[in-house]
């Protein structure tokens, strides 16, 4: 964390020497709460490859093993593109892992899980059906008798809050209420084992909140059929407000950075300097990817991941030359450094919103992160201190020889004589390391960075890049 002032500051030097680690969260391999209980889903060794043998195929997902068990809610977390959305649907059987098995109380899993059931980040309601007969949909689907459906809709619809509104249409409703008949549609078939994908990050601030309460009193007051809940989600807080459970996925691929048992008892305060460690230890392992996280007393090493794979073309982050701009402001006017996590909170930032910007920020050399804090380099405060023009001769002549695309781009233009390439000459290159997405992802930020270093252009309606006049002159 950012350095105090005071007896504070010289306990935290102390500890970063290389004193005790009891600043560390406490963090429990997550199967020791659970010796007596057999997993209800397990992935062993599941990895996920996009592309076929002998041609260029894509690691999305490492090798990797994970039980969801009885009694728990588990999170899973992770920055855009870790994978967490493929994991879950490998566990739930909608996807087949390209190696390794996944086991439903034991045995291998033929097919979808037979007990599980998805609430999605959109609400996916049938617009013609009235939340009485959306709630019935699955139940329908599974040739449940009418009057067993009638009573069990009706007694899930009641338990969600939404009694009253049997027959009003999706149309007529909030984003809240849509989402609660989404749980309600869920829970209604008693599943063993509740899967949700981001289901709150389409809500407002203030209902998002009210129903993370709603679940955890669903939950804690068993109202629900449902033995365990696996949540995925790119909310810090929320992971460590709602689960008992913590996974933390590093990406490219995805992998397992670090999985612990979050010790609170709830209702769980914000506030609460343990809640506050466990946050910040989270944003330290995201923060820094490519160094194994140091694993909290009574975690043994076998709980988190090693370094991973080298690259053969390291990502560009997705963040614009503005969002860097914006962070080494911000840390100028912090004298230099301030806590990763802190930096976010004031921003009302997720994972998804900040991190790409500090990597971008350390890609180009103006931030080093260590320990979850962030500090500017020489190079960051001259960038900050400077003015719109030198900010822009700053920036090309970082990004021309720190970050690969970039470097590739424009040495492959300036070796042709009008200085021009086809957009599919790129794409081809970047397939080989990505897919097709987010290798469109990949050459969109590389023209956003491109065009404010005044480097290279690209022409939308030609799909070219080429230098461009401004970019000749440098």
């Amino acid at each position: 964390m950012a350095a105090e002032t005071g007896a504070d500051a010289s306990e935290e030097r102390r500890l970063k020497a290389g004193g005790s680690q009891d600043w560390l969260p406490h963090i429990d391999h997550p199967t020791g709460a659970h010796i007596d209980e057999a997993a209800i889903i397990e992935a062993k060794q599941v990895e996920k490859v996009y592309g076929q043998p002998g041609e260029s195929r894509i690691q999305v997902i490492a090798p990797t093993d994970l039980a969801v068990y009885p009694g728990e809610i588990l999170a899973l977390l992770g920055p855009s593109g870790s994978g967490k959305s493929t994991l879950l649907r490998i566990l739930t059987g909608l996807s087949k892992p390209s190696a390794g098995q996944v086991l439903w109380h034991g045995q291998p899993l033929a097919g979808t899980c037979p007990n599980v059931s998805i609430v999605f980040q959109s609400f996916a309601l049938f617009p013609w059906l009235t939340v009485l007969d959306n709630v019935q949909a699955p139940l329908r689907a599974i040739g449940t008798p009418s009057h067993e459906r009638m009573k069990r809709s009706l007694r899930t619809i009641d338990s969600v809050g939404l009694d009253g509104f049997e027959t009003a249409f999706p149309k007529e409703l909030s984003g809240g209420m849509k989402q609660r008949v989404g749980f309600a549609r869920a829970l209604v078939v008693e599943p063993e084992v509740l899967f949700m994908d981001e289901p709150f990050s389409a809500l407002d601030v203030l209902t998002a909140e009210n129903l993370r309460a709603e679940l955890l009193e669903l939950w804690e007051g068993k109202k629900m059929p449902t033995r365990a809940v696996f949540i995925v989600t790119h909310n810090i807080e929320e992971a460590v407000s709602l689960a008992d459970r913590v996974v933390v996925l590093g990406k490219n691929p995805g992998r397992i950075r670090t999985d612990f048992r979050v010790a609170i008892p709830r209702p769980r305060d914000r506030k609460n300097p343990r809640f506050l460690e466990i946050v910040d230890y989270i944003y330290r392992v995201l923060t820094q990817p490519d160094a194994p996280p140091a694993p909290g007393p009574g975690q043994p090493a076998a709980a988190v991941s090693g370094q991973p794979a080298k690259q053969a073309y390291p990502m560009l982050p997705h963040a614009r030359p503005g969002g860097v701009a914006g962070l080494v402001e911000l840390l100028l006017d912090r004298n230099g450094r301030d806590d990763i996590y802190h930096l976010a909170d004031e921003l009302a930032f997720e994972i998804d919103d900040l991190l790409p910007i500090v990597e971008s920020a350390s890609l180009l050399g103006y931030i080093t992160v260590k320990e979850g804090d962030a500090e500017l380099t020489p190079e960051g405060r001259a960038f900050a201190e400077a003015d719109i023009l030198r900010r822009k001769e700053l920036f090309r002549k970082s990004a021309a020889e720190r970050i690969p695309l970039i470097r590739q781009i424009v040495r492959s233009l300036e070796s042709k004589s009008d200085h021009s390439m086809p957009d599919e000459f790129f794409r081809d290159m970047l397939e080989e390391h990505f897919s097709e997405e987010e290798t469109g992802r990949q050459l969109e930020t590389a023209v956003n960075w491109g065009r404010y270093a005044e480097l290279f252009d690209r022409d939308a309606a030609s799909g070219r890049f080429y230098i461009s006049e401004e970019g000749h002159n440098h």
